[in-house]
């Protein structure tokens, strides 16, 4: 059974190695997530320190998936503080455990996600994916648009520049 929930700064802490888990074994399948080593344990949980302050401030929400009360996967709703962008948010760090993938996991956290955004008034969702990756089938899939591709945008695990493809959903009209 899976179980999906929001998780606030404390419950979110006293998860904090299964985040890292979750994280790491994603990069060392080769995720392009903003890390190139999956053995920097340090980075990997300060990474994950300051997602847990910005929980605290509001700045941004996480979803969470558990399976066997294990978190199985992740997603962060990052809210924009700034006068002319307080009507968007950034979708980023959906992440499924490799060996909870093909479960639909993704696909629920991202609709939960989108829900929680339509919650807080957004109209607009953002993201950017790895060019060619299995999330933009994903992302297509749930109603998302290509705005377009950017070269060379992030190194990848094994040390190449990879293309990154920006992506949008607009949630309400106005």
């Amino acid at each position: 059974m899976i179980n999906y929930e929001p998780l606030n700064a404390r419950q979110a802490q006293q998860v904090l190695p299964q985040l890292c888990d979750v994280l790491q074994a994603c990069v060392v399948e080769g995720a392009s997530i903003g890390f190139v080593n999956a053995d920097d344990r340090e980075v990997i949980t300060q990474f994950w320190q300051n997602k847990i302050r910005s929980l605290a401030s509001g700045e941004c929400e996480l979803l969470v998936a558990r399976q066997h009360g294990v978190v199985a996967g992740t997603v962060m709703v990052n809210y924009s503080s700034m006068p002319n962008s307080r009507h968007r948010a950034e979708i980023s760090k959906l992440l499924v455990r490799p060996q909870a993938r093909r479960q639909g996991i993704a696909r629920q956290l991202m609709q939960q996600a989108e829900q929680r955004a339509r919650e807080q008034d957004k109209v607009l969702l953002v993201l950017d994916t790895r060019s060619g990756d299995v999330a933009s089938d994903l992302y297509l899939s749930l109603g998302w648009q290509i705005a377009g591709s950017i070269p060379f945008y992030a190194e990848s695990t094994a040390g190449i520049l990879d293309a990154t493809t920006v992506m949008f959903k607009v949630l309400k009209k106005v």
